[in-house]
């Protein structure tokens, strides 16, 4: 998954280079992985060692997208129409796979199209970098998440073992996220499945576990199947004293938000959890309000805009295999004419 991330100074290498396995660091973490899962540490430390140490990483995790650009520049590149009908047609193609996983997950598929389609625009993107690289990189020459990046370092040893993957070969993200629904080690080991019961788990190639995989996903981050995901708000005088952040909870309500003034329509009951989206956009600010699904898609990449821009989509999707026309582009700083599931 794309990964919302402070950007600090690396303290890297200036060109490509291998890791030493005699990095007090780097034995460090040879010995713990080693003992805690019975590596064997010389094959362990050989593998790190053809590892390679990559600015290129280092400079992409220090600007993420969701840090550096306003709403409206961020969705202005997803909701295109090449995205769009790219998304009708792998819903034509993979139809049996999508009702499928709509079907245990609860997810709507339209959402399953979303996902990928902002992830790895339906699989044609899914990362240039030797995971292993990525993953290394950033678990020892990026002291501001090294702590996190050497977890899923360990986990991607332990899945490469569990999956019987050559851990040198797959490609990923800038961050180690894989295949095409771009899942972490951690998450791969935790929410994958194997959607078509042949054996394995693959998201690199099989439509089946991808799908399964990103509906298992929103499932057990709070998915409610047949619950809206956000609708468009007018906030024009209401009481946003503690709204106006960044925060990723549900500790508002339908009703609380309406209290404050906040303008809405949606049939979910005033005790429903929700939380008001700010967005920000050249001209100001647009709000949205999010619920339980909304949410969930923000367990998936903790951004406003990423989750944001994926019901967008999905909108777009289910809009066009309906038949019907496009929205037009909202105005900068007006509020685009969606309100998935309201």
């Amino acid at each position: 998954m794309l990964l919302l991330v402070v950007g600090m100074a690396a303290t890297g290498p200036a060109v490509a280079q291998a890791f030493d396995p005699s990095r007090q660091e780097i034995a460090a973490f040879i010995a713990e992985v080693s003992q805690r899962h019975g590596f064997e540490p010389g094959s362990l430390a050989e593998m790190i060692s053809r590892a390679e140490s990559r600015p290129s990483i280092l400079a992409a995790i220090a600007k993420p997208a969701e840090k550096t650009l306003t709403w409206d520049e961020y969705r202005s590149k997803f909701l295109v129409d090449r995205r769009i009908q790219r998304g009708v047609a792998v819903h034509a193609e993979r139809q049996a796979e999508l009702e499928r996983a709509e079907s245990v997950s609860g997810v709507p598929a339209d959402i399953l199209l979303g996902i990928v389609g902002v992830e790895t625009f339906y699989g044609e993107n899914t990362g240039r970098h030797r995971v292993l690289d990525a993953l290394a990189t950033l678990a020892f020459d990026y002291p501001p998440r090294s702590t996190f990046f050497r977890d899923q370092l360990e986990q991607y040893l332990l899945m490469a073992r569990e999956e019987q993957i050559d851990p040198l070969v797959p490609l990923g993200s800038y961050a180690g996220a894989m295949g095409i629904p771009q899942f972490m080690p951690s998450s791969f080991r935790n929410f994958a499945v194997d959607g078509d019961a042949d054996g394995r788990r693959d998201l690199w190639a099989d439509w089946a576990d991808v799908f399964a995989s990103v509906g298992n996903y929103l499932k057990l981050h709070g998915w409610r199947g047949g619950e809206p995901v956000l609708v468009t708000a007018d906030a024009t005088g209401a009481n946003l004293s503690g709204l106006e952040g960044s925060k990723l909870t549900l500790d508002e309500t339908v009703g609380s938000l309406r209290a404050r003034g906040i303008r809405f329509e949606t049939s979910l009951r005033d005790d429903a959890p929700a939380m008001l989206v700010p967005l920000a956009v050249a001209s100001g600010t647009e709000y949205r309000v999010g619920f339980r699904n909304f949410y969930a898609i923000t367990r998936y990449n903790r951004s406003h805009m990423y989750a944001s821009a994926v019901s967008d989509l999905a909108d777009a999707i289910g809009r066009a295999r309906a038949g019907l026309p496009s929205l037009p582009q909202p105005a900068q700083g007006a509020p685009p004419p969606f309100s998935s599931g309201s």
